[in-house]
């Protein structure tokens, strides 16, 4: 069984953002990937984008700068 981490977990209301944020985030570096929304939180595209903790505040820069369609910004333990 997976050990359970603390993780920054953004979601969006459509795909178009996850597809948005996936791209943003590797042009400028930041860790993380798409995963499937847990159950814990409410994605309207079903996907997150999920992140190391110590990056949060990085990616609400991102964010910000790029203009980017999130529903929320969460840190979770799965």
């Amino acid at each position: 069984m997976r050990e359970r981490q603390k993780k920054c977990v953004v979601t969006f209301r459509t795909t178009a953002g996850a597809m948005s944020m996936e791209s943003a985030c590797k042009a400028a570096g930041l860790p993380g990937r798409l995963i499937p929304a847990p159950r814990s939180v409410t994605a309207g595209c079903g996907l997150c984008w999920a992140a190391p903790p110590d990056s949060r505040e990085a990616l609400e820069e991102l964010v910000m700068k790029k203009h980017l369609d999130v529903e929320g910004i969460y840190a979770i333990i799965f």
